[in-house]
């Protein structure tokens, strides 16, 4: 505009932090970091490749000579998975023992030697908090720590990153309760920021430069002396709608021998049979609860036993049982039956698994 000087727009900046070695178990990442970038100021977020943090840690799984590298990995995948959520031939969505539901695990085989793999860090919040002081006792700034990953998405193609650990930064921005510019109350908006900071920083790190953190910078926040870290990101439970994918509902299903129960059975049970009898022959089956808690229902089938009515409460039953796994319960059936007449057929026990 002629006779005036412009203003430029202030934002954030995402400044990569090149010339960092490769890094082994042992190194004082820290430092390493602190030497390569000493312009670090107060309220810079730093962002750091959870690879980096694995190898310095020692979350490395060695491939012996002549091994199968595949073998050692699916291996390797077992072991940190805690529940598996979908699997196409070798490929396994899981939830792993941080909580993480991600492709393999989140096992890399990229950018390291032919003779190992990479796991998650073993508690990617601890490590970033550890990070965080170390900057502050090394160059003496209040900065925020994201230790990222690479995930995939849910319907949509394409990888990014995502924040698995976190200090010193809320991960969530909390809208709810807000109200927009048209008079609109927000009821459901929480904004992932460190996944978003996770992100932003790929941009410039990128997949094959090797360049494993970056800053940004600008960003204004509150620097938080103790926080939550990455936890209030996970939604499982309750609030997860995708439990498990619809190849796998039946397979991952497994009766458990040891089982506590747990308020809401009777509710349960009464509930699953509905659901599976919508889709099969109606015939007259009792539930008979012992007790409000005691996680046994006893299933009674008035009705002549025949090899009919039996094929039918087979199919109920093993649906029920898939259903009561999709919500969420262990089960454990245990066929009584008493052949030709009215019987009592099962007995089915349902809660937890024991710890």
């Amino acid at each position: 505009m002629s006779g005036s000087t412009a203003e430029r727009p202030r934002g954030i900046e995402v400044l990569p932090v090149p010339g960092l070695p490769e890094f082994t178990a042992g190194d004082d990442l820290a430092a390493a970091v602190a030497g390569a970038a000493p312009w670090l100021a107060d309220g810079d977020v730093v962002v750091v490749t959870s690879k980096v943090v694995s190898k310095v840690e020692g979350r490395v799984v060695p491939v012996p000579p002549g091994a199968d590298r595949e073998a050692v990995r699916q291996r390797a995948i077992d072991a940190e998975t805690v529940r598996v959520v979908a699997r196409r031939g070798p490929l396994k969505i899981v939830e792993t023992r941080q909580g993480w539901v991600v492709a393999a695990a989140g096992i890399d085989a990229s950018n390291v030697p032919g003779d190992s793999l990479v796991l998650l860090p073993e508690d990617a919040d601890a490590s970033a908090r550890a990070l965080r002081a170390r900057l502050r006792e090394l160059l003496g700034v209040e900065v925020a720590v994201v230790v990222s990953d690479t995930f995939g998405r849910t319907w949509r193609e394409g990888l990014t990153d995502v924040a698995v650990g976190s200090a010193g930064i809320a991960a969530l921005t909390d809208h709810r309760g807000a109200v927009d510019g048209h008079g609109n109350r927000l009821e459901t908006t929480q904004v992932a920021v460190v996944d978003e900071l996770a992100s932003a920083a790929d941009l410039v790190k990128g997949k094959l430069d090797g360049v494993p953190v970056a800053v940004v910078r600008g960003l204004p926040f509150t620097v938080l002396r103790e926080d939550d870290g990455t936890r209030p990101l996970v939604r499982l439970g309750p609030g997860d709608l995708f439990p498990y994918g619809s190849r796998d509902l039946v397979g991952s299903r497994a009766p458990v021998a040891d089982l506590v129960p747990r308020p809401g059975d009777r509710e349960a049970v009464a509930e699953a049979f509905r659901v599976a009898s919508a889709a099969l022959p109606e015939f007259p089956v009792v539930l008979r609860h012992g007790g409000e808690g005691d996680g046994v229902v006893d299933v009674h089938l008035y009705e002549r036993v025949t090899t009919t009515t039996a094929l039918n409460l087979g199919a109920l039953v093993g649906a029920v049982l898939v259903q009561l796994h999709a919500e969420g319960w262990a089960t454990r059936w245990e066929p009584v039956g008493t052949p030709g007449g009215s019987s009592l057929v099962g007995r089915l026990w349902l809660g937890s698994p024991r710890v």
